[in-house]
């Protein structure tokens, strides 16, 4: 009988898989370069013709840097007298808003169904939570904000015609809070 051929005769498998991986990877780092270069439109191998090259004048002084903007602080803010106070702004500026404040809740739960109680007759609004101290955290819902008071007017009609009542918040923003 013949004896079987061992697997070990020969080459071994594992050089020819480097081999092919390194010349893989070469190949690969060659067209990444390629490609960066053409798509950064520059070419390494393109040498400048001595015609193209800047002639420099033999009679020339030293170049200069140009020298540095200088800043002065109060020259750049605006107006130049540093005693000039800003304008105090119109009372038009920061308009009065309204709000109509449908209720105040402890338990958000009910809050939540009062805003989708106003949200069935078409009415937007917003839940603020607020804490009380002592007395813990309330849950209003208020609609708004209204800058005329005639649109006030139209949606107290509407809640009052559904059975809820309103009351009225008058905010005036303070001038120093805003910039």
């Amino acid at each position: 009988m013949a004896k079987p051929a061992s697997r070990n005769s020969g080459r071994s498998g594992g050089s020819s898989i480097f081999t092919g991986v390194l010349i893989g990877l070469i190949i690969g780092a060659v067209l990444a370069v390629g490609v960066a270069l053409w798509v950064s439109g520059s070419n390494p191998f393109k040498f400048a013709s001595p015609e193209s090259a800047p002639a420099k004048p033999a009679s020339a002084a030293p170049a200069t840097p140009e020298a540095a903007p200088s800043f002065d602080f109060y020259k750049v803010l605006p107006g130049d007298a540093p005693s000039e106070l800003p304008s105090a702004p119109d009372a038009a500026a920061n308009p009065t808003l309204y709000y109509l404040q449908a209720g105040a809740f402890q338990n958000p739960a009910d809050a939540d169904n009062l805003k989708a109680q106003l949200a069935m007759l078409g009415v937007e609004a917003v839940i603020q939570a607020s804490d009380q101290g002592d007395k813990g955290v309330f849950h209003r819902v208020r609609v708004g904000p209204f800058r005329a008071i005639d649109e006030v007017n139209r949606t107290r009609s509407l809640l009052t015609q559904n059975a809820i009542p309103a009351t009225l918040v008058k905010e005036v923003p303070n001038s120093q809070e805003t910039p």
